[in-house]
């Protein structure tokens, strides 16, 4: 089973963006994510439609981040990402023909919207500036300097 790992690729890469003194380009990006600059892009260009980053061309060009980083939630980046599906389990027909595959039908579902709500109840909660600060002290305690190259030592 295949897991979509674009939420925490995205806010992986605007941590990394928040402690750059500039702005960091689609190569530089990819090069952290270890990814593809095509897919950076990508994946900006609809953080970009809902305001968070911005990016300028040209010498010196790159993305910077837009948003009051205490503002903006987990579930407002997912949302920005087209709210993707949560779970990789679902029913075995949305439509079932058979009343014992209707009856687990409504139990899961019933169980996959409470669990579902509570997450993103949770993202709601988190900002950026959150994971920021757990970034800093996570480096504290590692008596090492923050910055976008120190994360990754």
């Amino acid at each position: 089973m295949r897991r979509d790992s674009k939420l925490s690729g995205v806010l992986h890469v605007l941590l990394h963006m928040a402690e750059a003194p500039g702005p960091m380009t689609s190569e530089a990006l990819g090069k952290v994510m270890q990814t593809n600059p095509v897919v950076i892009r990508r994946i900006m260009a609809g953080l970009r439609a809902q305001g968070m980053v911005r990016s300028e061309k040209g010498h010196g060009g790159g993305w910077t981040i837009s948003c009051d980083f205490t503002a903006v939630t987990l579930r407002d980046i997912y949302e920005a990402l087209g709210s993707p599906g949560i779970f990789a389990m679902g029913n075995r027909s949305e439509s079932p023909g058979c009343l014992v595959e209707a009856a687990v039908n409504a139990a899961l579902d019933g169980a996959f919207d409470e669990a579902e709500a509570l997450l993103l109840a949770r993202f709601g909660e988190v900002t950026l500036a959150t994971l920021s600060q757990d970034f800093h002290a996570r480096m504290q305690a590692r008596g090492q300097d923050c910055g976008a190259q120190a994360a990754h030592a």
